[in-house]
């Protein structure tokens, strides 16, 4: 089995914290990190995944922002930076902490919403329609 690891500035990035904060965190038993020999300190993928569950789980983003009922279950809620309108669609972008999405939506749709920069929005996305990539594997360590 291959197991991904992240240097703890990669799992820092991740997790939207401080490199300080993984090092805190790996002393108070939240997470594991290792060494091999007198390399760089690491985190195994699968437990930077679940500290980052945990995160999304105790985010309050949520309870401060509560959306409708709906079937979709991967909704992100941000901040509009931007609406494109032409006399049919409209490009809408959201910034969602560190993710840009975009969004193609007709022109009636943005003008009911009004949405225009600095509305709060939630994006919502239906698993079947979302595509998953890996990012450059030289970058990744894989032991």
């Amino acid at each position: 089995m291959v197991t991904t690891t992240f240097r703890v500035s990669e799992a820092a990035a991740l997790l939207a914290v401080s490199d300080d904060t993984i090092r805190r965190w790996a002393e108070s038993g939240r997470l594991t990190l290792e060494r091999d020999g007198s390399g760089p300190q690491h985190i195994a993928g699968t437990e930077l995944a679940r500290v980052a569950q945990e995160i999304g789980e105790a985010s309050t983003l949520g309870a401060a922002f509560p959306t409708a009922k709906a079937s979709t279950r991967n909704r992100v809620t941000g901040i509009v930076t931007r609406v494109v309108r032409d006399t049919v669609m409209a490009q809408v972008e959201l910034q969602a902490g560190p993710f840009r999405m975009v969004s193609l939506i007709s022109r009636e749709a943005a003008d009911e919403l009004e949405l225009q920069p600095g509305s709060l929005a939630v994006a919502t996305v239906k698993a079947t329609n979302v595509a998953i990539e890996l990012p450059d594997s030289a970058r990744r360590s894989e032991s």
